[in-house]
């Protein structure tokens, strides 16, 4: 797993603990085959020392219509994140798979909850295959 998530995009949220409780909306985007795992963001909680704190909850509020969304917990590398140079903290990532015959566009919605409260609503459209509006193949 250490190659596969050794480079950490804009995908990652990180819950960084003292911010007020609030609500934030944010859309996203996310592309793959029919029927592969698509990762769909990783969630981590990096302290400002660089260790790990609570990592949040998150709930499936908008299923997508055309696949299955899982979550698993792995370990999490990234190099040059934030003030951090290096480092290696417990995660969970998010991943889409589509119906074996479905290309085109499926949206899901994650709700994000950090330790501290501080909650975030995210929007995911993912492109499966060609990007075309939803079909069968």
């Amino acid at each position: 797993m250490g190659g596969l998530w050794s480079v950490i995009s804009a995908v990652v949220v990180a819950c960084i603990t003292s911010a007020p409780a609030q609500a934030q909306s944010v859309n996203r985007t996310a592309s793959g085959q029919p029927n592969t795992d698509i990762r769909v963001g990783v969630y981590v909680n990096v302290r400002p020392d660089c260790t790990s704190g609570p990592l949040p909850s998150i709930q499936l509020t908008s299923p997508p219509e055309n696949g299955k969304v899982t979550v698993k917990k792995a370990q999490v590398t990234a190099t040059n994140y934030k003030q951090c140079l290096a480092l290696q903290v417990p995660g969970f990532v998010a991943f889409y798979r589509s119906r074996a015959d479905f290309v085109g566009v499926d949206v899901l919605t994650l709700e994000v909850k950090s330790a501290d409260g501080t909650t975030q609503v995210q929007r995911i459209s993912v492109t499966v295959g060609t990007g075309s509006p939803g079909r069968r193949i």
